[in-house]
C-alpha cells in the first residue's frame, strides 16, 4: 500500500531539460547574470530578491504597457494596500489574444451535454470578442462599469469575459446552477450595468430552466441597462419580460472588427479586473476585486512554471463558471495553449466521459477534484488502457487534499510516466500558493513545492517557523495577486479581518500546512475547522483520509464542538454504500482504522450516517456551518442553502441538534 512521501516519479532528463523552468533559468544566467543551481534557490531568489524577480519576469514575459512602470513594488509591508508596477498601464485580454499562431490553431475545444465535440481558433476567437467588445461599448459601457453572468462553461461565456475586459468593464460570473438569492447577494453588491444570461443548462441528461430565475435576479438589479439573453437549452426560447433584453445572436449580428481598428483599454495598475466571490456559507460574500497588472503577472508565472504551458498545449480542468478554477483555466491563453470547455456532469453519461474527451482534444493537462478521482477509483475505471491518452503529460488536483491514494491510481489506472501535481491556492488570489515544478520528483500525497514568488512558511501559535510539523499557513512578503479590495469595504477592514488580525505583518490563508526538509508541502484542511480537541489540534483531512479508506464508506464529515466545563463533543458522519448500513461491526473498524493511522485523539464521539454529506457549490465539505448547527446556531444563520450543492444534506445535522437540544432540556 502507498504510504505518504513515497516516491512515485522523477521527470526524465530531457522533460526536465525542454521546461519552461530551465529555460528561465538559462535565460537568467544568460541575461542576468543570475546562476541557480536548481528550484529551490530560484524560489529563494523569488521571496527574497522580490523586486528583481518580478522585473525579471516583466522583461521574460514580453508585458505589453502603454506606459512604463515607475517602480515594481510600492512596500515590503505585507500588509493590504501594496502598490505593483505603479505608472503601468496593462489589458488582460490583450495579453490573452496576443498568441494568434496561424490564426486556426485552436484556442478552445468545448464540449457539453447540450453541444457536441466543437473547436474554435484563435482568429475565430478574437473576431467574437472584438464585436462583443464593440457591441458593450456601444451600449454605453464605460472602464469600471461592472459586467455580470449567469451561463455555462460554454464558449459564449469566455468571449463575454473577454470583451468585457479588453473594454476596461470588470467582470463577475455566478454558475447557472446557484440559486436566486446567492446571486443577488452576489450581484447587488456590484451594481453591474449589463448581464449576460443564459435559459438554462443541462446536467446528468436533465435540463434546468433558468428563465423564472433571471427573470427574478434582473428585477432585484436596478442598475441593470441591459440583459444579453444565450438560448442554450432551446435556440428557440423566448426572451425575458426585462427591459433592454438582447438576444446573443443580436448582439453577435455586426460587421467584423478587424484588429488594427480596434483597442484595447490599457488600464492603470490598481484598476479592477473583475471580482470573485468567497463561497459565502454565512454571511455575505466577500467581494474580491483582482488588478489587471496582478492577475497578469501571476497568471503567465502560474501557466508557464508551473503548469509547464506552451503553444501547442491543452489545458482542462472540470470546473464551473461559479469557481476562480473557471478563470484559472482560461488563462491559459496566456501563453499560447488551447483551452477544454465541459459544461455538464463529469461521469454522465459514461464515468468516463472527460477521458474520452481528453483522447479526442489531445489534452496535455488534465485536471479535477480529489474527489472526482475517488469516484473513479470506485467504479474500476482505467483510462490509460480504454483511451489514446498519449499526449497526456500532467495532471493537477485541486480544490481539497489529495491523498497518496489518489495519486498513486493515476499511475496505476492512467499512466506511468506522468508529471502528477496538486496545488493549493484560494479565490483570494486567483492562483496557488503551494503547486508543481517539472524539475521536481512527485511524492504520494505531497505537493511538489512552494510556488515561485509566494514566501509561504508554516507557522506555530507564537508566530515561528516550524518544519515537518503542522502549522499555519502564512505569507511574509507581498505577491501581485493580492485582492487591491474588497468591494464596498469601507476602510479595508473586512479585508484586513479576513487575513491580517492574527498575525500582524503576515497574510494568515486559514488552512494547516507541512513543509518537510525538502520542501514539500501538505495541506491538512482549514484552520477554521480544526478539530480542537483538549487542546490538540487534528486536522480534518487526515481524518477523512482514514475513514474513506474503510470498506463501504462513500464521504465523510468530522466535527468538534466546545462544551461547557472545558468539554468537547465530536462526531463523524458517513455516507455509506447502497446497501451498508452503519453498525456495530463497521464503526469498530472505523475507529480501529483511526486509532491505527492516526491517533486515539482521532477516534470520534459518535458515528452518525447521513444520506449526504453537504458540500458548497465549489465542493468545499461545510464543516464549520454543521460544527455551528450542532453548537445551536439558527440554521439560517449558520448556513446558506443556496450556497450549497445540497441543500437538502443539512437537514440530518439540523434534526440532530434539535435531539440533542430536547435531550439537554429534559
Amino acid at each position: 500500500m502507498v504510504k505518504e512521501g513515497d516516491l512515485l516519479w522523477t521527470p526524465s532528463p530531457a522533460f526536465a531539460e525542454a521546461s519552461n523552468v530551465t529555460h528561465f533559468l538559462r535565460w537568467l544566467r544568460d541575461r542576468r547574470g543570475l546562476d541557480f543551481a536548481d528550484y529551490d534557490a530560484l524560489w529563494r531568489w523569488s521571496v527574497t530578491e522580490i523586486e528583481a524577480f518580478w522585473a525579471a519576469l516583466w522583461t521574460y514575459f514580453e508585458v505589453q504597457s502603454g506606459t512604463p512602470y515607475q517602480r515594481v513594488l510600492s512596500s515590503r509591508d505585507m500588509a493590504p494596500g501594496v502598490r505593483w508596477f505603479e505608472g503601468s498601464t496593462v489589458n488582460y485580454a490583450e495579453h490573452m489574444l496576443r498568441f494568434s499562431g496561424n490564426g486556426e490553431d485552436p484556442a478552445f475545444f468545448h464540449l457539453s451535454e447540450t453541444r457536441p465535440l466543437g473547436r474554435t481558433s484563435r482568429r475565430s476567437l478574437g473576431a467574437q470578442v472584438r464585436i462583443v467588445a464593440t457591441r458593450l461599448r456601444s451600449l454605453g459601457v464605460k472602464p469600471g462599469d461592472r459586467v455580470v453572468s449567469y451561463m455555462p462553461n460554454v464558449p459564449e461565456t469566455a468571449i463575454a469575459m473577454l470583451a468585457t475586459v479588453a473594454i476596461g468593464a470588470v467582470w463577475s460570473s455566478a454558475a447557472p446552477e446557484f440559486g436566486v438569492k446567492t446571486v443577488i447577494e452576489r450581484f447587488s453588491q456590484i451594481e453591474p450595468k449589463v448581464f449576460f444570461a443564459a435559459d438554462g443548462y443541462r446536467f446528468a441528461g436533465k435540463d434546468f430552466p433558468r428563465f423564472d430565475e433571471v427573470q427574478a435576479i434582473a428585477a432585484a438589479l436596478p442598475s441593470l441597462d441591459h440583459v444579453i439573453w444565450l438560448p442554450y437549452l432551446n435556440e428557440g426560447a423566448e426572451l425575458p419580460p426585462v427591459a433592454d433584453a438582447i438576444l446573443w445572436r443580436e448582439l453577435m449580428d455586426h460587421s467584423e472588427v478587424p484588429p488594427h481598428l480596434f483597442v484595447y483599454e490599457r488600464v492603470a495598475h490598481d484598476h479592477p479586473l473583475w471580482i470573485v466571490f468567497s463561497s459565502g456559507t454565512t454571511g455575505l460574500p466577500k467581494a474580491i476585486a483582482h488588478s489587471h497588472v496582478g492577475a497578469l503577472m501571476e497568471h503567465l508565472k502560474l501557466c508557464h512554471f508551473h503548469l509547464n504551458l506552451k503553444p501547442g498545449s491543452v489545458m482542462f480542468f472540470y470546473t464551473t463558471t461559479g469557481w476562480v478554477m473557471w478563470n484559472i483555466v482560461l488563462a491559459g491563453l496566456l501563453v499560447g495553449a488551447a483551452v477544454v470547455l465541459y459544461d455538464g456532469s463529469p461521469v454522465h453519461p459514461e464515468p468516463d466521459v472527460l477521458w474520452r474527451m481528453a483522447a479526442e482534444t489531445g489534452t496535455t493537462c488534465f485536471g479535477a477534484s480529489p474527489t472526482y478521482v475517488q469516484i473513479l477509483e470506485r467504479k474500476g475505471l482505467e483510462p490509460g488502457k480504454t483511451h489514446d491518452l498519449s499526449r497526456l503529460e500532467a495532471i493537477l488536483l485541486g480544490g481539497s487534499p489529495a491523498t497518496p491514494e489518489s495519486f498513486a491510481w493515476f499511475y496505476r489506472a492512467v499512466k506511468s510516466d506522468l508529471w502528477l501535481t496538486s496545488q493549493s491556492g484560494g479565490t483570494e488570489i486567483a492562483s496557488g500558493f503551494v503547486g508543481a515544478s517539472p524539475t521536481l520528483p512527485v511524492h504520494a500525497g505531497e505537493i511538489q513545492t512552494r510556488m515561485l514568488g509566494m514566501d509561504v512558511h508554516a507557522w506555530d501559535d507564537a508566530g515561528g517557523d516550524v518544519t515537518d510539523a503542522v502549522g499555519e499557513l502564512v505569507v511574509t512578503s507581498p505577491f501581485p495577486s493580492m485582492p487591491v479590495y474588497f468591494w464596498n469595504d469601507r476602510n479595508g477592514r473586512r479585508y484586513h479581518s479576513s487575513y491580517f488580525d492574527v498575525f500582524p505583518g503576515a497574510w494568515r490563508h486559514g488552512d494547516f500546512i507541512k513543509i518537510n526538509r525538502r520542501g514539500g508541502c501538505y495541506i491538512y484542511g482549514r484552520s477554521d475547522s480544526t478539530l480542537n480537541r483538549y487542546g490538540v489540534r487534528i486536522g480534518t483531512a487526515e481524518i477523512y483520509r482514514a475513514v474513506e479508506q474503510v470498506d463501504g464508506v462513500l464521504d465523510s464529515l468530522i466535527v468538534c464542538c466546545e462544551l461547557p466545563g472545558g468539554n468537547f463533543y465530536m462526531p463523524l458522519f458517513v455516507k455509506l454504500r447502497p446497501g451498508t448500513q452503519l453498525d456495530d461491526a463497521l464503526r469498530q473498524r472505523i475507529n480501529a482504522r483511526l486509532r491505527q493511522d492516526c491517533s486515539p485523539r482521532h477516534v470520534p464521539d459518535e458515528i452518525h450516517q447521513v444520506a449526504d454529506v453537504p458540500y458548497t457549490l465549489t465542493a468545499k465539505k461545510m464543516e464549520i456551518p454543521v460544527r455551528k448547527i450542532l453548537m445551536g446556531w439558527a440554521p439560517d444563520k449558520a448556513a446558506s442553502r443556496d450556497a450549497m450543492a445540497n441543500p437538502p444534506a443539512l437537514d440530518a445535522f439540523i434534526a440532530l441538534a434539535e435531539d440533542r437540544r430536547r435531550i439537554a432540556v429534559a
